[in-house]
């Protein structure tokens, strides 16, 4: 199996949001984390990259493809209430001084990203983290499943 052939496109995103998505998965997998993607979290609101790390630490990735994407886009102050740290991922060519200084910043492309600088650290509540770290485990589970199993979400198993 080929490199790019390890790329999902589920057609909700362009092809440079899809490598943005990836470079920055491999980067917290570097760094120790287990991310998921499109994580629909409790308040409809649905993460483009969520993450945790082995201390539990939670980070939320918001993908910007374009200033477009980023100005036609302005929930991403709701995601604080699921993460520790918020960060924009956007590609090497989108202007940087539009994002807001709170947030973090990774630079990224199909084959890696850099953490430019790192957001403000809001920590979650105890009862909000385990509410998300759960949710987060069950996705991931069902995933797996479904790759193994690929009939089992039809039959509602």
């Amino acid at each position: 199996m080929q490199d790019d052939e390890l790329v999902i496109h589920d057609g909700r995103q362009s092809e440079t949001a899809a490598g943005i998505q990836r470079g920055v998965c491999r980067l917290l997998r570097s760094a120790g984390f287990a991310s998921v993607t499109e994580l629909s979290l409790a308040s409809g609101r649905r993460a483009d990259v969520a993450a945790i790390g082995k201390s539990g630490e939670i980070w939320i990735v918001e993908i910007k493809s374009s200033v477009a994407d980023y100005r036609a886009d302005g929930k991403w102050p709701d995601y604080w209430d699921y993460c520790d740290q918020l960060f924009f991922a956007v590609p090497p060519d989108l202007p940087q001084d539009i994002l807001p200084a709170e947030t973090g910043l990774i630079v990224a492309d199909a084959w890696g990203a850099e953490i430019m600088r790192s957001s403000e650290r809001r920590a979650l509540s105890a009862a909000r983290r385990k509410a998300v770290t759960a949710l987060f485990a069950r996705t991931a589970a069902w995933r797996l499943q479904a790759i193994h199993d690929p009939g089992c979400a039809e039959q509602g198993v």
